[in-house]
């Protein structure tokens, strides 16, 4: 599976990413914008919700759990600082997506018993997207992340995320993690919706039958 995380540092608005690779082929989409206001965030979420029910696009702010109440989005994506994720789901309700981030098999310890959905494990590569980033996992620490879940049983879904670009989809695929969380490589394309098309084509000999 593939989540596209909006870029407020491409020449495209968010609004115009989103609707982008909903055209390459994404159907999850979360709105990070970090510095924006809620008013900022609503007016990206009135004017690609639409599209989004229309093509039955997940779509998830970031951190804003009151915000993503009010204007009845999908879900949440919630950072080690954010809001606990028990918080919000007694805040969102039971069909609420809720992912958390996570660094360390310690992070996903710490969230194993909570009633989430999935959870993002990065960064896998430097990125510009997010600012004071977590120490780097590469290829080999999201694997041990996958084989530490594997031995633990923890059977919540993990997607890889952090400088992912179209080359690196295989090997972390092969690594055990069910899906990429990208940003920068399809919101800075010349072509959103192919770029996207172009990391669903990748990702599709490793999607259920």
């Amino acid at each position: 599976m593939l989540q596209f995380i909006t870029n407020t540092q491409s020449p495209a608005s968010p609004a115009e990413q989103i609707k982008g690779v909903i055209a390459g082929g994404c159907r999850w989409v979360q709105i990070r914008m970090k510095e924006a206001s809620d008013e900022e965030i609503e007016k990206v979420v009135a004017e690609v919700k639409p599209l989004c029910l229309e093509t039955e696009t997940f779509l998830l702010l970031d951190d804003r759990v009151e915000l993503a109440k009010r204007l009845d989005v999908g879900g949440v994506h919630l950072g080690k600082e954010d809001m606990l994720p028990s918080k919000a789901r007694m805040l969102l309700g039971p069909a609420a997506v809720i992912g958390v981030t996570a660094n360390t098999l310690d992070d996903i310890k710490a969230v194993r018993s909570l009633d989430i959905d999935y959870i993002g494990m990065g960064p896998y590569a430097s990125t510009q997207t997010k600012k004071n980033l977590a120490p780097i996992l590469g290829l080999e620490g999201i694997r041990d992340l996958c084989i530490g879940m594997e031995r633990l049983e923890i059977n919540i879904g993990h997607v890889a995320v952090g400088g992912i670009r179209p080359v690196d989809v295989v090997p972390l695929m092969e690594a055990g993690v069910n899906g990429v969380a990208v940003s920068g490589a399809i919101a800075f394309a010349p072509d959103i919706a192919a770029k996207t098309a172009e990391f669903l084509d990748i990702l599709r000999p490793f999607m259920p039958k």
